[in-house]
């Protein structure tokens, strides 16, 4: 970080009051989590299923943080949204005495929520806005924060909402594709195969997929994109298992059921798939894909296991249910806010130089960094798929390279 009060890397990890505290001597601080659609930053808001909850604030502390969630949204929404929140306050009894008080904000899951709910986070003083979830809210979010130079730490998985102050927190998917496509290249393989959905998620893993074969120098054996149409799925997994043969790494990047219908029409057109080898992304996080033995000993990247663990056991113990998956990401936001309003002194405490510190942070589900454009980076383990679960097969990273 620019600043000389600000170290160049922060551990939240070893902040929190008995099992972890703040390290101030190496460049690293906490931040992050949290998977795709609702389970990860669902980006289609299902509107409001109520009222709007009434806006509370959590903590007595000079520097105020609005916290945007849709506590009130339909469906899986609103469960989400209390989950964040339980998170993030469960962050703040775990941080050592922070200086903050969270502005609570419900948006209804809806654009217009979220642009009043910034408005009056705004109008009572907060320096930074973590939230909102989905990717139409945001953009109201950023209008209101933008005019008064307050940055956006949003958890949308969508990367055309980020930049001009909007930081995305989430899992984007263009760090899952890099970390595996390089672990595969650097294991020998030389001919990758990929076969996508037709949506906007197998569209930034396509873009990515394509940039990150060509920066190693391997070649496209084959590709193929499939729509929901049955018969236009078939038609793309044919040419796929016809052209393996001249491809030793696939790609395959969806839910668990649909990779598991995948894994059996492969199979069926007759292809091998355990002369190539299988990757995948985060998504491949799933007892479904776990128990197909045709997609075991496929490759995927996803955080270490070992911090989401952890932190559900202690949410567990607190709330006495699970966490959703997103819940870190708002823990690791307000750990974040809360170690910058410890070490900053002096210029703003959440300025772009910042925020946008090279050496980056490391938070439960560990290393991260913001782009300039509002994206992030994510340094992932590399998992193997096996009947138990995810097998570590490359250890997330310490620290960015050069």
């Amino acid at each position: 970080m620019t600043s000389p009060t600000t170290p160049s890397k922060l551990n939240l990890l070893t902040t929190r009051r008995s099992a972890v505290g703040l390290v101030l001597s190496a460049p690293l601080l906490a931040g992050c989590a949290g998977m795709s659609g609702l389970t990860g930053g669902g980006d289609q808001p299902p509107g409001p299923s109520g009222p709007p909850q009434e806006g509370t604030a959590i903590g007595k502390g000079q520097v105020k943080v609005g916290l945007i969630l849709p506590l009130s949204g339909a469906g899986n929404a609103g469960i989400v949204g209390q989950s964040m929140k339980n998170a993030a306050e469960m962050a703040l009894a775990e941080f050592q005495n922070p200086d903050l008080q969270l502005l609570v904000k419900d948006d209804t899951g809806t654009p217009q929520g979220a642009q009043m709910a910034a408005q009056q986070a705004v109008g009572e003083g907060a320096e930074i806005i973590l939230g909102p979830l989905f990717a139409l809210s945001v953009s109201g979010v950023a209008q209101q924060a933008r005019a008064r130079n307050i940055p956006v730490i949003a958890f949308s998985t969508d990367a055309s909402v980020a930049g001009q102050g909007v930081y995305l927190l989430s899992f984007l998917p263009e760090s899952d594709v890099n970390r595996v496509i390089d672990y595969a290249s650097g294991t020998g393989k030389r001919s990758f195969a990929a076969l996508l959905p037709e949506n906007a998620y197998g569209n930034v893993v396509e873009a990515t997929f394509k940039q990150a074969v060509s920066r190693r120098g391997a070649r496209m054996a084959a590709f193929e994109k499939y729509s929901t149409d049955p018969a236009q799925m078939q038609n793309a997994v044919r040419n796929i298992a016809q052209a393996l043969g001249s491809a030793d790494a696939l790609l395959l990047a969806d839910d668990g059921d649909v990779l598991v219908q995948l894994s059996n029409q492969l199979a069926s057109a007759g292809a091998d798939l355990k002369r190539v080898q299988l990757l995948g992304t985060g998504l491949w996080d799933n007892p479904k894909v776990f128990a197909d033995p045709r997609l075991q000993g496929g490759y995927y990247a996803a955080p270490d296991p070992s911090g989401y663990r952890a932190f559900a056991k202690r949410y567990r113990g607190k709330y006495g249910q699970d966490p959703v998956r997103t819940a870190t990401l708002a823990y690791d936001a307000v750990a974040l806010v809360a170690a910058l309003s410890r070490v900053s002194s002096g210029g703003p405490r959440f300025s772009a130089d910042v925020l946008t510190n090279a050496s980056g942070f490391t938070g439960i589900d560990g290393l991260f960094r913001f782009r300039s454009n509002g994206t992030n980076e994510r340094g992932l383990a590399v998992l193997r798929a096996a009947p138990g679960g995810g097998q570590i097969a490359s250890a997330s990273p310490k620290s960015f390279g050069a």
